[in-house]
């Protein structure tokens, strides 16, 4: 799948959720359905992933946390 067409889930995803769900929770109820929501429409999803950040020629490791990563292309 492309990233035009994950994209375009992600988005129909996060309005069904805030449309169902309204303004106001915590984040992490937002992430945890959102994900749900993108698994139901056949996604691959993880939350909450370390990443290393390149800077010059030093890697950081770990300091970068994705909140949700989508088919490993879209975060």
């Amino acid at each position: 799948m492309k990233e035009n067409e994950i994209s375009f889930y992600v988005r129909k995803s996060i309005f069904s959720v805030y449309n169902e769900l309204g303004p106001g929770l915590l984040e992490k109820v937002y992430e945890k359905v959102l994900m749900l929501e993108l698994e139901n429409h056949g996604l691959k999803v993880r939350n909450q992933v370390p990443m290393s950040i390149k800077f010059k020629d030093t890697v950081i490791d770990s300091s970068f946390i994705a909140d949700i990563i989508v088919e490993d292309k879209v975060i």
